[in-house]
């Protein structure tokens, strides 16, 4: 498989590059530096050939590279978070076109996370109020982190209904309404990603939790994503639909 990179010389793009080797065809960065294999400033001045394009940049601009993938038809790996409406709505256009895999995070824990977020909040039920606290380095640019939206998207499946999503809390708020879900962004240091869901019950606490050692995690994710997208029909495809599929 030969993919191009986008967001090759930020920090994950140097992570997916160091596993990823020999079949990177190309890289995309605003700001290129050397890298073992060519990176240009936009998609539109590649002429290798690729199976895939697996994208780590920031949402800015992600409609223009999804329209180079339609126009080329190859398929992408959307890794970045913080999109907007306007950008979901792009992708899901796109998505009718060619395969498209979204995901706020491409490690296999985090999957399982999901589904124990899920059956956990279906287990204990209006009697558990949830809070999810999530932690990364100073650098990251969005918050809450697309993994801890994830995570509350679990919760409320599993809950069986909607919840207000309460983003901090700060001065006189009240009593906690039991319909909120509590979402809690920390930065600091070059903490790689961490996430923890609290169920708080009268008289105990259950926590789950997941912590990234190294961005390794995320870059194994990616190019096992963008190897299993290849070959699939136009559409939208998430995480849980690889683990499915791997099950």
């Amino acid at each position: 498989m030969r993919f191009v990179l986008v967001g090759a010389c930020g920090r994950m793009g140097r992570a997916v590059a160091e596993l990823g080797g020999e079949n990177i065809a190309a890289g995309v960065d605003f700001k290129p530096s050397e890298m073992p294999f060519p990176v240009y400033a936009s998609l539109e001045e590649i002429t290798s050939p690729a199976d895939a394009v697996i994208d780590f940049s920031s949402a800015n601009g992600i409609c223009e590279r999804l329209a180079w993938c339609e126009k080329h038809g190859v398929p992408a790996v959307l890794a970045a978070t913080g999109y907007s409406e306007a950008d979901l709505t792009c992708i899901a256009q796109t998505a009718r076109k060619i395969a498209l895999f979204k995901t706020g995070n491409l490690s296999v824990g985090i999957a399982l996370l999901q589904y124990l977020a899920e059956k956990a909040a279906s287990f204990l039920g209006d009697g558990f109020e949830a809070e999810i606290v999530e932690r990364h380095h100073n650098q990251k640019k969005d918050a809450p982190s697309g993994t801890a939206l994830m995570l509350a998207d679990s919760l409320e499946k599993g809950f069986g209904t909607a919840k207000q999503r309460v983003y901090g809390r700060q001065g006189l708020t009240g009593a906690r309404d039991r319909a909120e879900i509590g979402i809690h962004a920390v930065r600091g240091g070059n903490i790689v990603g961490e996430h923890e869901i609290m169920f708080a019950g009268e008289d105990e606490i259950i926590t789950v939790s997941h912590s990234a050692r190294s961005r390794k995690v995320f870059a194994t994710g990616a190019l096992r994503a963008a190897e299993w997208l290849v070959g699939k029909p136009a559409g939208l495809y998430a995480m849980q639909d690889l683990v499915d599929s791997l099950l």
